[in-house]
């Protein structure tokens, strides 16, 4: 007597399908991407920006900074972790 599989095989095809398009459509991306460069000018002004939140406003454009450095310790003698994340941001306004 043989045993059906129809209804045992529908799910599992339908999760390979849904997980192998996501990993076609990763794949697809991660090729696209340019590597990265480092610029070491960049590098030395994100170094420079002070921790915390600033902004300025000109005629035009508004510029703003932010840094964010913290030290997480997992336990109090486990390893730490730096994190130091920088933003710099510009928006401008301008009439067409």
């Amino acid at each position: 007597m043989a045993l059906p599989l129809a209804p045992v095989a529908a799910p599992i095809i339908t999760t390979v399908l849904r997980y192998g398009t996501v990993a076609l459509a990763g794949y697809a991306i991660a090729r696209s991407v340019e590597k990265g460069r480092r610029d070491q000018r960049a590098e030395d002004a994100l170094d420079e920006v002070p921790e915390g939140l600033t902004a300025r406003r000109e005629t035009e454009q508004v510029n703003a900074t932010h840094r964010f450095r913290r030290v997480i310790r997992l336990g109090s003698t486990g390893p730490a972790i730096e994190i130091d994340a920088t933003t710099l941001t510009r928006i401008r306004f301008r009439k067409v």
